[in-house]
């Protein structure tokens, strides 16, 4: 085993004629045993250079893994292979990491060969684990009763949370929208709504505050309330089931527009309206309103705009796109990104 190459699904076959193509003399099993998404270069007259023509030419291989050491798919076997490598090419001063990627039945599971490989790893050279940011990664990619093991710069993994990150929940969770409701149609307004609540639950803001500004139909508001919930808990769904963390639902308000204005009188009020500025002429006020306060009021109109009597107590009326209509539903998440 030369090379552990990693596709999208289904493009395993595409990848593979590319790969001979730049080197006919590779041996290739394209998913092993049925695994998709997996190239395994088995020998090839240069790995190195075909690796570096792969990484270059190749964009449906997403990652590229030297194989430095083939064993069987035996814990003690892995952990030997593993120290042995980091001893020839870890440093004490060298932070690393142990990533495990198990194929088939075995009877440890991934985590357990991160915790024995990486404390024999530390025993041996003495060096730090750094399981967010490692200089080194210590791969393990376990195929059935085979297991390959290399040593990776840690900056070849791609990571959501990268180093200086910051999570934007923290911003996000000051924000109230503030959304004039969008009536019409009773589908209309529903799938509006959905729309809407879909992205104020992406963003996971503060709070979603539905804000008529004069009586409106009953029906018609009912239904682009009903498609709020709808969207909110569709995404809300996904993030529980995908993100490693809490999760809060948006909270959902219903209050007249001037109502809240008046109330709100002494926190910041951001319109979102084409009168506005320039983002770039207002952002250094949105941030000091931003950093200073723990809710900020972002209002959007629908169909109506935003009343102008409202501007007057607005601490910024902002233009996010010159010249261009945002659609109701486009708005609120234009100003969030």
């Amino acid at each position: 085993m030369e090379l552990l190459i990693k596709t999208p699904l289904g493009l395993e076959g595409v990848a593979a004629s590319r790969i001979l193509e730049l080197e006919p003399k590779a041996k290739l099993v394209v998913k092993p045993r049925g695994l998709g998404g997996l190239i395994i270069v088995d020998s090839c007259p240069n790995r190195f250079k075909l690796m570096e023509e792969v990484l270059r030419e190749v964009p449906e291989a997403e990652r590229v893994i030297p194989v430095e050491a083939e064993v069987d798919a035996r814990i003690e076997e892995i952990e030997a292979a593993a120290r042995k490598l980091a001893l020839e090419r870890l440093s004490p001063d060298q932070s690393f990491a142990v990533r495990t990627v198990r194929r088939g039945s075995h009877e440890f599971r991934s985590i357990d060969v991160n915790i024995r490989v990486g404390a024999s790893i530390q025993e041996a050279v003495g060096a730090p684990v750094d399981l967010d940011n490692p200089e080194r990664i210590i791969q393990v990619e376990i195929i059935f009763d085979k297991a390959a093991v290399a040593i990776l710069d840690g900056r070849s993994e791609w990571r959501k949370m990268g180093f200086g990150k910051r999570p934007s929940t923290k911003f996000f969770n000051k924000v109230s929208i503030v959304q004039m409701p969008y009536l019409g149609s009773m589908e209309g307004a529903r799938e509006i709504g959905r729309r809407i609540g879909r992205a104020v639950q992406a963003y996971e803001v503060r709070e979603l505050v539905i804000a008529p500004n004069k009586p409106v139909n009953a029906v018609e508001l009912a239904s682009f309330i009903d498609g709020v919930w709808e969207g909110i808990e569709s995404r809300f769904r996904v993030q529980k089931k995908s993100y490693g963390r809490a999760v809060e639902r948006v909270k959902v308000l219903v209050q007249d527009l001037y109502q809240l204005v008046r109330e709100r009188r002494g926190e910041p009020i951001i319109v979102f309206e084409p009168e506005g500025l320039l983002l770039r002429d207002a952002a250094a006020k949105l941030k000091e309103l931003m950093s200073r306060s723990k809710r900020v009021s972002f209002l959007f109109g629908s169909r109506e705009g935003i009343p102008k009597g409202v501007y007057r107590l607005a601490d910024l009326v902002i233009d996010l796109a010159p010249a261009i209509t945002l659609p109701t539903e486009v708005a609120a998440p234009a100003a969030l990104t």
